[in-house]
């Protein structure tokens, strides 16, 4: 099941937001990652069995977050390919196919060679 956590930190530049996208990127089941916020001091992750506790502790234990704070975790539906009503399928046609030992039939003849025959 896809999530999007949102999760806010203490960052205090460029290179500690590099850091943390860099934590972020390494957690197994992760997909994308995005800042977000006015000052960017949020990421926003998406990804399939992302554990959330496990993100949040690896981002607290970092020296250049410092904080980190779980704020929202969502599910997000995939998108269901929209089917047509009104397409008509064709019809499925079954065959089957059975071969049989070759048989050899012999017809004789009164007036033929009893040594020629007919397959």
């Amino acid at each position: 099941m896809k999530q999007k956590l949102v999760i806010k930190m203490s960052l205090n530049g460029q290179k500690s937001r590099s850091k943390a996208m860099k934590i972020v990127v390494g957690i197994s089941g992760v997909e994308s990652a995005a800042l977000q916020g006015a000052d960017k001091n949020q990421i926003e992750v998406t990804g399939d069995g992302v554990d959330a506790v496990e993100l949040t502790t690896a981002l607290r234990k970092s020296k250049s977050v410092g904080y980190a704070e779980l704020v929202s975790v969502t599910a997000v539906g995939e998108k269901k390919p929209e089917e047509k009503q009104n397409e008509v399928q064709p019809p499925l046609i079954w065959t089957t196919s059975y071969q049989y030992p070759p048989y050899q039939m012999v017809y004789q003849y009164p007036n033929q060679d009893p040594n020629c025959s007919i397959m």
